[in-house]
């Protein structure tokens, strides 16, 4: 049967239908790899693909080679049509790096997570990520197990821990990944901030937290007869103090807030079982300052604590060096704790507050 020039035209112009929308399929993704290549450097190596390059271990200096180069300025760029939110707000502008992805498409959060965890191991800080909720308008933390999907991710990186700040191995290790992910998926970094820049951060934090970071410990001993555990245990209780795994009494004020801690002054833990039969010939019971909301009152229940197990005990109250712990060293220790705590809030850092916590988690 004839085909007749209207068939023949139809035809045509579906062919030519199907070719355009094939080409700027491919020119959406050229585009869109051009933005990734910009923001991460299109030049930058990548371990995984360049034969020779290899990644630092924890601890082991970078060679040159292993180095993605600076990223001069920050990026800060977006899909067209959706709004760029701000930073998560679990996340610290002085704890954290935050480096913000966005994908064309919406990803599935686990994915995400699995692949980030696949592609930098571990960077040898805490590391969280989060994702955006368009419905909340909120950003929440995503895992393994998360069954949400979302265009935009963020990844928290901590900076700092009572181990010292983030090496240069473990954030070229964290950059790496980040721009492996963003490869995989074909997403686009909204801010990537200079590494460099990010170092000095993280030395200058670790050394305002060395200089802050202080635990208070007074010392319960007995003066003849070892201390019987069957009544340190009932005199913990009677506190309402908790027993813990790592075998340490912790005590707590009424909203759940960590006061201080009491822990066997011969090194032993103390276990249920063990405390029927135990002796000790003393207690050490420790505040930490940084991460006590309230180091003052905190201290006034401990020291109170210490002296009712001493005269219930027939022990005594003194300091690390045996020395009899009386009104004057307390107040020394009130001046110290109040000037510590004063430095942490005048730096934006609260005393016991959620990044206090995590930059002074042991």
């Amino acid at each position: 049967m004839a085909v007749s020039e209207l068939q023949m035209g139809l035809i045509a112009a579906g062919v030519a239908a199907v070719v355009g929308v094939v080409a700027y399929n491919k020119w959406q993704e050229s585009r869109h790899r051009r933005r990734a290549e910009k923001a991460f450097g299109a030049d930058q190596p990548d371990v995984l693909l360049e034969p020779g390059l290899r990644e630092p271990g924890i601890g082991e200096a970078p060679r040159g080679d292993d180095v993605p180069p600076e990223a001069a300025q920050p990026v800060r760029d977006k899909m067209p049509g959706r709004a760029s939110p701000g930073w998560p707000r679990d996340a610290s502008e002085l704890a954290d790096c935050v480096v913000r992805i966005e994908s064309i498409e919406a990803l599935a959060a686990a994915r995400m997570w699995s692949a980030a965890a696949e592609s930098m191991g571990d960077v040898g800080k805490p590391l969280r990520w989060f994702g955006f909720d368009d419905a909340s308008n909120q950003w929440i933390e995503i895992d393994k197990d998360s069954s949400s999907a979302h265009h935009w991710f963020a990844a928290v990186l901590q900076l700092v821990d009572r181990r010292g700040p983030v090496g240069d191995p473990e954030l070229v290790r964290f950059f790496h990944g980040l721009q492996r992910v963003a490869d995989q998926f074909l997403a686009v970094p909204a801010d990537l901030p200079p590494r460099n820049e990010i170092l000095a951060r993280a030395q200058e934090l670790d050394s305002f937290c060395a200089s802050v970071d202080v635990q208070i410990g007074l010392n319960v001993v007995a003066r003849e007869e070892a201390f019987p555990g069957t009544k340190i245990r009932a005199l913990a209780e009677s506190q309402g103090w908790v027993l813990q795994e790592d075998g340490a009494y912790l005590a707590a004020d009424a909203d759940g807030q960590t006061l201080f801690a009491m822990s066997n002054l011969d090194g032993g833990p103390f276990t249920p079982s063990d405390m029927k039969s135990m002796q000790t010939r003393g207690m050490t019971l420790l505040l930490d300052v940084p991460r006590t909301r309230n180091g003052l009152d905190a201290f006034e229940r401990m020291l109170g604590s210490a002296r009712q197990l001493a005269d219930t005990l027939q022990g005594a109250v003194v300091d690390d060096n045996n020395a009899p712990f009386g009104d004057g060293e307390a107040q020394v220790i009130r001046g110290q704790i109040e000037h510590f705590q004063g430095r942490m809030s005048t730096r934006g850092l609260a005393p016991g507050g959620d990044v206090a916590q995590r930059l002074f988690a042991t």
